[in-house]
């Protein structure tokens, strides 16, 4: 009951014992109290491994399951999402989590540890990534997509440019020059931002949808609490992360012009509302998700990382599969979305989450 990620790594494999099922409810806890009902698996052992953009949403899944199936024990490693697609891959893992669909080759790949199957891309939580910045004496910015990746790409370097102020006709900017801070690591978060700039505005962004930042000019930090502590610190400084940091810095966030009739605002609500404007890509059970970077939807902001659950469709290992499908079950249910938005991120939309729960219901 005991093994470690590590230990079913270093083997190769996974042991794992779930028999039966049972329905437990439990009191959530203080914050907030309210009672849940899992349909448990009676014992077992799951390792899974991948993106550190999930990980305080998978802290939440596992405290709040384990306290419903004390049985089963689950072990995450946030080793990012290359990590958690290569130990998927090589079979050390059930579970992997990524902030974006595998690739083709990874596909076919999976296929030597999905005997019969292949995997699959579950998208499982949404995480908003937030424009944040610190401007002296300015706490609402308005910015579209042109502007922002002028910005980025150091062709606007004031805080008074005209593009700027004429999307803020009430405000009264600075004459302070612009300094962007974007990541020096490869992440997910770069990736999204990369690919909402260069859909939503790709005659100034020429750039491609990778993890690696390739702009012009701006300072470099590593991860997202690096970026944000540098913008904390500098006047004038403008970056992006997850909203979660912007709120545990109290950064001010960016409104965007998305052409509807209002700047949508950065918030767990409007991911969400972001993530119901794309469609299904991947085909057969995959859920891969396409995004509308264009949308003009009231109220939907469209700078959304989403986080996969990578699985077999087929070819689980029979001792493997009950807890399997009851802990994504889980998380993919009203009760393991709801307090999502409480801790930053932003829960599926009910018909995804309805969909992947009907995936789940099928693996084997």
């Amino acid at each position: 009951m005991g093994t470690s990620v590590a230990a079913a790594v270093a083997g190769g494999a996974l042991l794992l014992s779930a028999c039966g099922s049972t329905t437990a409810v439990i009191d959530d806890g203080p914050e907030p109290t309210r009672t849940s009902t899992i349909a448990c698996a009676t014992r077992g052992q799951l390792a899974a491994s991948g993106s550190s953009a999930q990980q305080n949403a998978m802290k939440h899944w596992m405290r709040t399951y384990r306290k419903a199936c004390p049985g089963v024990e689950i072990r995450y490693v946030p080793i990012g999402s290359g990590g958690g697609v290569a130990q998927f891959l090589r079979g050390a893992t059930v579970i992997g989590g990524t902030d974006s669909p595998l690739k083709a080759e990874e596909v076919e790949r999976s296929r030597e540890v999905c005997r019969g199957g292949r995997a699959i891309d579950l998208p499982m939580v949404g995480g908003p990534i937030a424009i944040g910045y610190n401007l002296s004496g300015v706490r609402d910015v308005v910015l579209d997509a042109p502007t922002l990746a002028k910005i980025f790409d150091s062709e606007i370097t004031m805080w008074n440019a005209p593009e700027i102020q004429r999307l803020n006709p009430g405000t009264r900017f600075p004459a302070t020059p612009i300094s962007t801070v974007h990541r020096s690591d490869e992440s997910g978060t770069t990736q999204n931002l990369n690919a909402y700039l260069a859909g939503a505005a790709p005659d100034e962004w020429p750039y491609p949808k990778d993890k690696a930042w390739q702009a012009k000019g701006g300072q470099a930090a590593a991860g997202s609490d690096g970026v944000a502590s540098r913008v904390q610190v500098t006047d004038g400084a403008i970056g992006y992360f997850e909203l979660s940091f912007a709120k545990a810095k109290d950064l001010p966030t960016v409104r965007l012009d998305t052409g509807a009739p209002e700047p949508v605002a950065v918030s767990a609500a409007t991911a969400s509302a972001g993530i119901a404007t794309a469609h299904v890509k991947g085909t057969g059970q995959d859920m891969a998700l396409a995004f509308d970077y264009r949308t003009k939807a009231s109220g939907a902001y469209p700078i959304v990382l989403v986080t996969y659950e990578i699985v077999c469709d087929t070819g689980n290992q029979i001792e493997v599969l009950p807890a399997l499908k009851s802990f994504l079950t889980y998380t993919a249910s009203a009760e393991g979305q709801r307090d999502l938005a409480r801790i930053h991120y932003a829960p599926l939309p009910d018909d995804v989450a309805a969909r992947v729960r009907q995936v789940v219901a099928g693996l084997s």
